[in-house]
């Protein structure tokens, strides 16, 4: 298990519990259906667990609505929702995922390890404003669209949340063409060669 998640002193062994339950449960469906490449198994506590968890430290409150988009197989949205109550927040989560299959998996998982989270089985541009707070998504897409996807979910001083590999600058340079904005960069505590990315305001350009 990661040091990030075991030696944290927040966390509780239910919470622990749950996340086994979880690990468990990804090994077993994704023989049968893609939700996670296979390499990643093996690093199931670094690369999803404490790579969903260090999120929680961006976040510029402790309550809200917290969307996060195109979900897959629940990172981060419901490990988030998992170790919540341990890192003291309140956030309501909406996981928004259109794969049937994943969300029905999402849905597995929530039900086994009684975590309470909004499952939305739609496309994020088709689904009615969520006027969320904190808006998060993992490997969705380049950081322009993640903007146009954003911008429709957004509450009033919202703060979007996103982990981008080694092509982060050139996703901001990119992002620039379109969208006006301040970004702040944190570096990733599960991957050094990654950042995770802070954006508060933004409007078209």
């Amino acid at each position: 298990m990661s040091e990030f998640i075991v030696g944290h002193p927040v966390v509780s062994r239910e919470t622990l519990k749950r996340l086994e339950i979880y690990q468990a449960l990804l090994a077993e469906w994704n023989r049968r259906i893609n939700l996670v490449s296979s390499a990643t198994l093996t690093q199931f506590w670094t690369r999803h667990i404490a790579d969903s968890v260090q999120l929680l430290e961006f976040a510029d409150r402790s309550e809200g609505r917290w969307l996060d988009m195109g979900s897959g197989a629940g990172f981060p949205g419901l490990v988030l929702a998992m170790v919540g109550a341990d890192y003291k927040t309140s956030f309501d989560f909406i996981l928004l995922e259109s794969d049937q299959r994943k969300s029905t998996f999402m849905r597995a998982v929530a039900r086994e390890t009684d975590t309470s989270v909004n499952i939305l089985s739609s496309r994020i541009e088709e689904t009615p404003p969520v006027n969320a707070h904190i808006i998060s998504a993992r490997a969705l897409a380049p950081l322009p669209k993640l903007l146009d996807l954003a911008e429709r979910h957004r509450a009033p001083l919202s703060l979007c949340i996103f982990p981008k590999g080694a092509t982060a600058d050139q996703e901001i340079s990119d992002a620039r063409k379109e969208w006006i904005f301040d970004a702040k960069k944190h570096s990733s505590k599960t991957d050094p060669s990654a950042t995770v990315l802070a954006i508060g305001e933004f409007r078209r350009g």
